[in-house]
């Protein structure tokens, strides 16, 4: 499965969440810090469904850019 992935640059670094996955989100220090700690979280959220017994819901959120 793939979720999007928002990444918003912060004063001190970056922020990443998902909203597919309530509750995962993650800082870093760098674009490549920030995509290594909301995959690893990511990962980690859905083992504890998997844990729990609980499906993991399908991405539903998508992207598009617009040109103004």
């Amino acid at each position: 499965m793939k979720y999007m992935v928002e990444i918003v640059k912060t004063n001190t670094g970056y922020s990443a969440h998902v909203p597919d996955l309530p509750g995962v989100f993650t800082v870093g220090d760098s674009l490549e810090e920030v995509g290594t700690f909301i995959q690893e979280a990511i990962q980690l959220h859905l083992h504890g469904l998997e844990e729990d017994g609980i499906t993991a819901p399908p991405p539903k959120t998508n992207v598009i850019w617009v040109d103004v």
